[in-house]
């Protein structure tokens, strides 16, 4: 279901991300293990929204730029579940769902990816906040249907650049309820805060009113449905996308300018010359970084519309060809246009010894059976079930490594056995490497929830016989020969390397331990190990025992003054010993009316 962003894409996110996790990560020179939020670090943070609009923004738009005519019909999803790379068994159950329900949420996958980014730098904080959990919605609902290894728990990663520090700490109950319950019970509400309120509700009527004049909402009480349709044409979108490129890299900018401004005043509040002359050192350096990858990044922004693209500055082209080819910053614009319309393609292989009784060659992943539930296996990403998934949308010499894996396998090599099965046993030539291999193409669909046969397990699939994708080939047959050789995928004599290095006698190790395990078995166990250090490293931070937490209080009989109050505030502790006096003088006065001994007896008491 993916058109022109296969995995490339997906690697360049990461790369994208893990550069600027570099510029996000606290710089420690002077305050050595020092985790204190520095005062230019919301200036690096912010590309991490800028990106995570670009990529929303980007995905959106392409679904629409692409003329692709499910998109357009709003029936995409009617196919999206069984026709993407590796579904999930939630696919299924999503594939049943009603027609209008399946185009209905497509207009709100229009909402969250077009609009609603527009958000990401709305003054309102709790329109960021409504922002983000759109965003964590549409990932977990796409991770649930389909197996995008990394990507989608990585976009949920950049929405956190949506939150702050006081929606964080409520998450862990570190939120400041005294300061929070006495703002929520202020009245009369200031006027900001009306202002905000009103805004805040404008804003949501405008996405209301929005989504049903775009896409005519309407309920069909007669049927019980929702009715939907796209109501603009191509030219009045692309109209729309050139008036809007630019301006949104000005609001873009406006966003910066204010995060670089208030980050400079927070550097002069700095208390010492020379703090303040290290936090003033630290903010040029990271606001300049950060307005050179802002600059960069407009090239790619702007591919959305060419037009818009040519206005830019000359010398932001040329810093862009400049660092391009480490791709620091990508353009993006996933699912742009939808396959499979009339069935999902499929490679099935096939390896025989006689070329009379065929075999088929099961992957871990990608259908093949057609009662082998679908899997699940993100964040791992199989690349070789992957590949198949494109190889099956062209004719194999669009795929030219297809030739050397069929090779490969009648060679018996075991590395790449273990692409297709982890568990020999399931692999039907483990003993022995077949003599002849083929492959055919068919076309697979999800089952009916009505479907089912009578015996043994209810099939997952249905699938009907296209034609010979690849023909019958052995070693040494001229056409797999012609076909090595045209793409240099012979043999060739391997480089000599150093056996007795430590790192890779190391990395050999790590296969050796690894070889029995799947990639999803190994990637969910260092994930599981990882949370439960963390989770040890919490609990070993609170403390000890049963007794409470010391509070304030004043120094015990016999310990000096210093080592009972010295933590406190000396204005605190004077009014709490003016306040002692006080009612020490009234328990003074009351004891003197009863009598002087009983005086004298509760004073001692008192002591």
């Amino acid at each position: 279901a993916v058109g022109d962003s296969g995995v490339p894409r997906r690697d360049s996110l990461l790369l994208e991300a893990g550069f600027l996790a570099v510029l996000v990560a606290p710089l420690h020179l002077l305050k050595w293990r020092s985790t204190a939020w520095r005062a230019h670090d919301s200036v690096t943070f912010w590309l991490v929204r800028w990106l995570l609009f670009r990529l929303m923004f980007a995905s959106g738009v392409v679904k629409l730029t692409s003329r692709c005519p499910t998109w357009w019909g709003l029936t995409a999803l009617t196919y999206h579940y069984e026709t993407q790379c590796i579904p999930t068994p939630g696919a299924w159950f999503a594939h049943q769902l009603p027609v209008w329900f399946q185009k209905f949420s497509v207009v709100a996958t229009y909402v969250i990816e077009i609009a609603v980014p527009l958000l990401f730098f709305a003054p309102i904080r709790r329109l960021r906040l409504f922002a983000f959990y759109s965003q964590v919605l549409l990932q977990v609902l796409i991770i649930l249907t389909g197996n995008y290894n990394f990507f989608n728990m990585l976009t949920i990663v950049l929405a956190f650049s949506l939150l702050d520090e006081e929606h964080v700490g409520h998450w862990l109950g570190r939120s400041k309820r005294r300061q929070a319950s006495s703002e929520s019970m202020a009245w009369p509400p200031s006027l900001r805060a009306v202002l905000s309120t009103l805004l805040e509700l404008s804003t949501y009527g405008f996405l209301l009113y929005w989504s049903v004049q775009c896409f005519s909402l309407e309920i069909n009480w007669e049927k019980r449905l929702l009715d939907s349709k796209v109501a603009f044409t191509y030219h009045e979108f692309t109209m729309w996308l050139r008036a809007v490129t630019l301006p949104l890299v000005g609001l873009g900018f406006l966003s910066l300018s204010w995060e670089i401004l208030s980050a400079m005043y927070r550097c002069a509040c700095v208390r010492g010359c020379f703090w303040k002359l290290w936090a003033t050192l630290q903010w040029a350096v990271f606001a300049t970084a950060t307005m050179g990858m802002f600059a960069i990044s407009l090239v790619p922004f702007t591919y959305i519309d060419y037009e818009s693209n040519g206005k830019l500055w000359p010398g932001i082209h040329q810093m862009f060809n400049a660092v391009e080819r480490f791709q620091v910053v990508n353009s993006y614009g996933l699912f742009r246009r939808m396959t499979g319309i009339g069935g999902r393609p499929e490679v099935v292989l096939e390896g025989s010894y006689d070329k009379q009784t065929w075999t088929e060659i099961e992957f871990m992943y990608k259908p093949g059976n057609v009662s082998s539930a679908p899997p699940v296996v993100a964040p791992h990403q199989p690349r070789l079930d992957w590949q198949m998934w494109f190889a099956a949308l062209a004719h194999h010499s669009s795929s030219p490594w297809f030739a050397s894996f069929v090779y490969r396998l009648l060679q018996g090599k075991k590395d790449v056995i273990r692409l297709v099965q982890v568990d020999e046993s399931q692999y039907p030539f483990s003993d022995q490497p077949p003599v002849y291999i083929r492959a055919q193409l068919y076309k697979y669909w999800f089952t009916g929830s009505a479907e089912g046969s009578g015996e043994g397990p209810a099939p997952w699939w249905r699938r009907q016989h296209v034609q010979e994708f690849f023909p019958t080939v052995s070693l040494g047959d001229p056409a797999l020969e012609s076909l090595l050789s045209q793409h240099g995928l012979k043999d060739k004599t391997p480089l000599k390397r150093l056996g007795d290095a430590f790192l890779p006698r190391l990395l050999q190790s790590l296969r050796q331990l690894s070889r029995p395990f799947s990639g999803p078995t190994i990637l969910w166990s260092l994930y599981l190990v990882a949370a439960t250090i963390c989770l040890l490293r919490a609990l070993g931070r609170r403390p000890r025992g049963g007794a409470p937490p010391a509070r304030h209080k004043g120094p015990r009989r016999g310990e000096p003054a210093e080592r009972g109050g010295g933590e406190r505030n000396g204005q605190v502790r004077r009014k709490e010993a003016k306040e002692a006096e006080e009612k020490g003088e009234g328990r003074a006065r009351g004891a003197t009316a009863d009598g002087h001994s009983d005086g004298l007896r509760g004073t001692k008491k008192k002591k």
